[in-house]
């Protein structure tokens, strides 16, 4: 009977997956029913500064294809209580739906939270009917993921970082041009400026010629009637 040997590279490997698990983040994923706008809650215990970040989809029952299908018209409403502060809420978000809700815990206990589906097509659809309930509702809770935000928010940011960027580029350039236009009009004026010296001066100089042509002219035709007078 052949006994069958366990290399050393399988154990690593085994290893290496049994480690990488251990370091996943716990997310529960779930899905429940809720019967047309009845509100659906359900407890969770967490500890303080806990940070919680939920991703829901709710989908219609559908009678003639007898599925759970997306609607557009679908609305769910998420509030999120502290039992133990005298149900104080500390979320109220409205959305469609698919969305995203985040919340931290500011103390330990029980947070309460509640999802109200609603229609905003008055054709009055949204009255359950099915055997199931008339909405289904997906849940991805994670609880704890404050690395996961900021990798999944990190390209976001990234993208409003560059849109800074570039508009911090093009003030730049709109500020060089009006500099450059103020120094084009202070050019401009001094050269207009310059101009219309040159023009009074030459005309005040033409002016003095003038009169000194118009003096030399007058002395020169009286003293030639006073020649022809005397003669």
């Amino acid at each position: 009977m052949a006994v069958s040997r366990i290399r050393p590279a399988s154990i690593s490997w085994l290893c290496s997956i049994f480690a990488a698990c251990l370091l996943v983040i716990p997310v529960q994923s779930l899905y429940f029913f809720i019967e047309g706008t009845t509100p659906k809650c359900f407890f969770e215990e967490l500890p303080k500064d806990t940070l919680v970040v939920g991703d829901f989809k709710a989908e219609e029952y559908n009678q003639e294809s007898r599925q759970f299908e997306h609607h557009d018209n679908i609305n769910i409403f998420i509030s999120v209580d502290e039992v133990f502060d005298n149900d104080h809420r500390v979320v109220a978000q409205r959305g469609s739906s698919k969305g995203r809700f985040t919340f931290s815990a500011a103390d330990s206990g029980d947070h309460k939270i509640c999802f109200t589906p609603s229609s905003s097509s008055s054709g009055g659809w949204l009255s359950g009917g099915s055997p199931v309930g008339g909405i289904k509702l997906q849940l991805d809770l994670a609880i704890g993921e404050t690395s996961a935000i900021e990798s999944n928010d990190k390209g976001k940011i990234q993208d409003i970082v560059s849109k800074v960027k570039d508009m911090n580029g093009r003030l730049q350039d709109i500020r060089r041009e009006q500099v450059w236009q103020r120094e084009r009009e202070a050019e401009f004026r001094d050269q207009s400026e310059s101009t219309n010296a040159r023009v009074v001066r030459w005309t005040l100089i033409q002016l003095a010629v003038l009169g000194v042509t118009c003096a030399w002219q007058l002395s020169h035709l009286r003293a030639f009637f006073i020649k022809q007078k005397l003669t």
